[in-house]
């Protein structure tokens, strides 16, 4: 079985995201889209939130899975059995963050990174920009899938 492992915070689940989701579904038998927990950070929207806004989105693919993880993404694939690393890139500076970590995790386990790039119509959000929309009462309705905004 080929399982990809979608990491993120998802705060919130993005139209992007989304967009990078629907395009591996035909690459992967399973996508796990699993949010790591970061007791350090402050997120916006509670765990069950993010948990509740991707199941709600993605409720009619039983191809997708929702979990939490902690630690290192890749003692979660190892955990999981996932061969494949799935990130989105929008921007030469995602590149090459991305590239930094995929090395690193490929030279601590077999584990390969898949990148997709995002479409021209979502390349431009992040759950950064929507939360700051929202902290200022926009509207993300164009950024987000609808469950976020229910």
């Amino acid at each position: 079985m080929k399982r990809a492992v979608f990491p993120g915070s998802f705060d919130p689940l993005t139209l992007g995201h989304k967009d990078i989701i629907d395009r591996a579904l035909p690459l992967f038998d399973e996508i796990i889209i699993a949010i790591g927990i970061n007791s350090s950070k402050q997120y916006m929207f509670s765990l069950e939130q993010r948990i509740s806004f991707i199941k709600e989105t993605f409720k009619s693919n039983d191809k997708i899975k929702v979990e939490t993880y902690q630690g290192l993404t890749i003692a979660y694939c190892q955990k999981v059995k996932s061969d494949f690393i799935l990130r989105g890139l929008r921007n030469p500076a995602d590149f090459e963050f991305e590239k930094a970590i995929a090395h690193t995790n490929r030279k601590m386990s077999e584990i390969e990174t898949v990148f997709l790039l995002t479409s021209a119509d979502t390349s431009y959000i992040s759950s950064s920009i929507v939360r700051d929309i929202l902290k200022n009462k926009g509207d993300v309705s164009r950024f987000v899938p609808k469950a976020v905004i229910q």
